[in-house]
Formats: C-alpha cells, structure tokens, sequence
C-alpha cells in the first residue's frame, strides 16, 4: 500500500469590499504613501466594517466558497481547524462556531494560535491527522479581523494589516503529493517586541488597560523585521536543502505577506525569480493568519498538478517555518 500523504485539493477565499487605501490612512495618521509604500510595499487593505460581525463571518465566507467551488457536502468534513489571532470570544472556540454555521455537523473543530504562522502550524496539524488514516477530510482556515486589535492612531501597526480569510480542504494522497516536508520553529524570548499587552491572564482587562490602549497591537518594528527577515530566508532555505531542490525546482514561493522586503530577502536567498514568487500584499496588506491560503485562492488558477511549493511564514511569539508542498491538481 503506498504511503498516504496530505494533500490540498480545494481553495476558498474572502476579502471584505471596503478598501482602506494609503490615502485615507493619510488623513487618519501622520504618514504618507509613499513611506508606506516604499517600506511595507502595501497600497491597501480590507477592512470589515460592521461591528456587529468578527473572525467567524470572515471564515464562514471563505469554507462557503470553497464548498461552492469543490462542491462538496460539509456534512462529509471531518475535522475543522481556524488558525486565527482574532477569535470571536475569549473562551469559546470560534471554530466550533464557524463548523455549524457551515453544516459541517460530522466535525470535530478547534482554534490553533501561533500568530502569523497560524496557517503554516495548521498545515503540519491537518496533515497528521490526514497522515494517521482516520481522518479523509480535514478543513484549514486562516481568518483574522486585525482591525477589531488596531490602534488607528498608531501609524507603526495600523498601516500594515488587513482583514480576510482563506480555507484549504486536506484529504488523502497515494501519489505523492501534498504536504512533503516541514521545518518549523519557535522563540519565546521574541514575545515581548509583537504582542498585546492586556486582556489575558497575566493583565486582566480594566479601566486603567483600556484607558492606556494595552488591548492593541503593540509592535517593535525594528526587531521583528531584523529577526523575521533572516529567518524567514533560512528556514526557506532550509527546506530546499533537505530536499535537494534547486531553484528551479521550486515552481513557486507561497511567502508570509508581512512586508516586501522580507518576501523580496527570502525570494533572494531562495535564488527565486520574481515571476514564481506569490504576491498581493499590496491589496490586502498583512491579513495574519490569512496571507497564505489568500495567496493560493488569488493564484489557484495558475497552479498544475505536481508544482513544487515553498510555504514560509513569521510570527509573533516569535514563531516560524517552511513547508515543501507538492500541488494536486489542476484547477482548469
């Protein structure tokens, strides 16, 4: 019997209307857009507007359209994982939330949470369960709403996330494709430089947190790009050697999209022309948890069976990692 391995045979994706562009945030803090623009490579991003909807309305509408697209009855989903840094609510599980809105009645469902390498972790968590043979269908979705976290008087975070999406439906392989490899690591002496302050156990929420914006994003930009725009190259790297691929077997780089001068280090350490690196964070900025599964719904259609994909990612915490995935299919 040949090995089963994991792999990815559906993509969805979802991405609010309203666009927050460089030249509104011009009028909201004191930057301009070619700063932003030159430094993070971000022109706009997608906000959801409605206070009244978070994470799961953002999740539900990217499983809804990959169970659109693949046709598929979610009462045959086993397993639904949300990587997310934005849950709905403090205790309960926003993935069980989002698995019964979306009829996946059959399904188990858990939050996993590892900042911005939440879909990457995911990826190593569906393909286990997909490996053990127990498990014929497991949902990963990345979804954050980074707005409902930022300080839009701070022009150090607010100018780089977005709101959004993605989801990829794992199931068994016995060609060898999907998920082949992982290098995937972690650094808790980073926490202290991207964070949020207040709203958990060691800073309960009160009046004098709230009043002292503790329950915002906090970063140190300088730190965690010196830290995220070398590792996120080596682990890259990393995976290309323990594989023996060259730069021209990798058919695409699949890269974190938290700045372009991180995506352009790691694409330039690769050996990676440009024309096979995946990129919108110009759209969409830094969607957290959402940047990779985006990547592969907006570039689906230019994927073949049998592609080589590099996945790499940085997060806060800090954490980190690469993938090599084989693609499935072909979406025409």
């Amino acid at each position: 019997m040949n090995k089963i391995t994991a792999a990815i045979t559906a993509v969805g994706g979802y991405v609010p209307e309203y666009r927050l562009t460089n030249a509104i945030l011009e009028t909201m803090v004191d930057t301009n857009d070619e700063w932003i623009t030159t430094r993070t490579g971000i022109k706009e991003r997608r906000i959801l507007k409605d206070p009244d909807k978070g994470t799961s309305y953002l999740a539900i509408e990217a499983a809804k359209d990959l169970i659109r697209k693949r046709n598929l009855d979610p009462a045959e989903i086993d397993l639904v994982i949300l990587g997310t840094a934005t849950p709905d609510l403090p205790v309960a599980s926003t993935a069980v939330y989002v698995a019964t809105e979306i009829g996946a009645v059959n399904a188990f469902a858990y939050d996993l949470q590892a900042a911005c390498s939440n879909f990457l972790y995911g990826m190593s968590t569906a393909a286990r369960y997909i490996e053990s043979g127990r498990y014929k269908k497991v949902l990963l979705i990345g979804a954050d709403k980074m707005s409902s976290i930022l300080d839009y008087t701070d022009r150090t975070t607010c100018i780089i996330f977005g709101d959004g999406a993605g989801a990829v439906l794992f199931e068994p392989s016995t060609e060898g494709l999907g998920l082949i490899d992982e290098y995937l690591r972690s650094d808790g002496t980073g926490r202290k430089f991207l964070k949020i302050e207040a709203g958990g156990s060691l800073m309960p929420p009160s009046e004098e947190t709230v009043r002292n914006k503790k329950h915002f994003v906090y970063q140190d930009g300088k730190s965690v790009f010196k830290f995220a725009v070398s590792n996120m190259a080596d682990v890259a790297a990393k995976i290309m050697e323990r594989n023996a691929l060259s730069h021209e077997d990798v058919d695409w780089l699949v890269p974190h999209q938290a700045n372009k001068r991180i995506i352009d280090a790691t694409a330039n350490r690769m050996g990676i022309e440009n024309a096979k690196v995946m990129m919108n964070i110009a759209y969409y900025g830094n969607t957290t948890s959402a940047t990779l599964p985006l990547l592969l719904h907006d570039y689906e259609k230019q994927l073949k069976k049998g592609d080589n994909l590099v996945f790499a990612a940085f997060g806060g915490g800090f954490t980190w990692g690469s993938i090599y995935l084989k693609w499935a299919y072909n979406s025409n």
